[in-house]
């Protein structure tokens, strides 16, 4: 039976007060796959998440760490502080990250084993530029992602991870991507990870879609065989249309 995950990430959005009214609101939904859904939250409201949705099965994470335990690093938040809260799960590498904050694959390979190390379950954002799609080196780019990120990452923990493939040149574009276009890429990333591990790896890791993903498309993407749920955005700002994809990936159960 194929395996999803629909996690939102709300990126810089709520306040506590509405993340916990959100929270209560989505486990009262009272999902029968409770266990492949999850939201990502602002630091702030992680807590209240957290308390919110105790007992629902539903997981909740931060958008981001860093990879060192303590230390002189003003602003950032640690994996232990993380774990102390009791998340699942913590975004690594989103675009923004990497586009706005100098985020490199050194560092996301580093924050990758931290996570692990943790029993956090990173989710790990990959994808091309406008640029590199219009210059056909799509593939290229996304697979030397994928190995610098995993590397030195043993498979018994790069299982672990679930990798989100985010076509940055769809996103606020005017382009948009066709369920085709990402069910190639994901099946292509499934392909240089099992070529990196094996193919039983391949089949077991999840890979995500995260492109504008919504109520009215997710079914279409859902439904390829190599798209294991969504990294949902302003979707997953409205608890109806969160619920609307969970709902289309429970269907096809």
């Amino acid at each position: 039976m194929k395996k999803f995950l629909i996690a939102g990430n709300w990126k810089m959005n709520k306040l506590t007060s509405e993340a916990g009214a959100f929270a209560e609101e989505l486990k009262a939904k009272n999902f029968t796959n409770a266990e492949e859904v999850a939201i990502l939250v602002p630091f702030t409201q992680l807590a209240e998440v957290g308390s919110k949705l105790a007992g629902s099965g539903i997981g909740f994470g931060a958008q981001n760490v860093h990879f060192e335990k303590s230390g002189a690093f003003t602003g950032e938040i640690s994996v232990p502080m993380l774990q102390e809260i009791g998340v699942d799960y913590c975004i690594v590498g989103h675009s923004e990250r990497r586009e706005y904050f100098g985020e490199t694959d050194l560092t996301v390979n580093k924050k990758l084993k931290a996570l692990l190390e943790a029993g956090i379950t990173p989710i790990l954002c990959v994808g091309e530029s406008l640029e590199v799609r219009e210059g056909k080196g799509e593939q290229t780019f996304v697979a030397n992602q994928v190995f610098a990120d995993f590397e030195g990452i043993p498979r018994n923990m790069a299982t672990k991870v679930v990798i989100a493939y985010e076509p940055i040149w769809a996103i606020g574009t005017g382009k948009t991507a066709t369920p085709e276009q990402a069910e190639e890429m994901c099946a292509f990333i499934r392909g240089v990870f099992g070529g990196m591990y094996d193919n039983e790896a391949a089949d077991e890791i999840l890979i995500l879609y995260g492109g504008s993903m919504k109520p009215s498309n997710a079914a279409d993407l859902l439904a390829k065989p190599d798209i294991n749920g969504g990294l949902i955005g302003g979707a997953s700002l409205k608890v109806d249309d969160f619920s609307a994809i969970v709902d289309a990936a429970a269907q096809l159960k």
